[in-house]
């Protein structure tokens, strides 16, 4: 299947950024109803403290949910958190999908494993197989 694809994993975006939504208005409602004398007891340090960690968590959630695998004629790029890596056809030597494992995984000439985090075997069987066969077609073909 020449050209461009580009895949995300669905459901897990969805739960991702949905988190994120929640934990923001978790935290506003929170603070809202407190009482204010509750309130004006807590100090710059206290409010940037929870500031850091409602902001470290997002930051984690979204992470996750910008995972992608690019696979182009020309090799494939893994998203996988903040990583990037990108690989010519010629650098891959397969792809690996155990049965039950909850995503496939690149292997590549030096043995090294990429894992496909974007490709979620909970969005379905028959897609994840399809595109780890396209992922190996393509490698072979190089």
């Amino acid at each position: 299947m020449p050209g461009l694809i580009t895949y995300r994993p669905g459901g897990t975006r969805y739960v991702v950024y949905g988190s994120c939504v929640a934990l923001t208005a978790m935290t506003v409602a929170i603070i809202v109803a407190l009482p204010a004398d509750i309130r004006a007891q807590v100090t710059f340090s206290q409010a940037l403290t929870l500031l850091a960690t409602v902001l470290a968590m997002m930051a984690v959630l979204h992470g996750i949910g910008r995972s992608l695998v690019r696979v182009s004629d020309d090799g494939i790029t893994v998203v996988n958190g903040y990583r990037t890596h990108e690989l010519s056809w010629a650098d891959v030597k397969g792809v690996a999908l155990p049965e039950g494992a909850p995503w496939p995984t690149l292997v590549t000439q030096d043995d090294d494993r990429v894992m496909l985090f974007a490709i979620q075997a909970s969005s379905g069987t028959a897609l994840v197989r399809d595109a780890a066969q396209d992922i190996a077609r393509r490698a072979d073909a190089a």
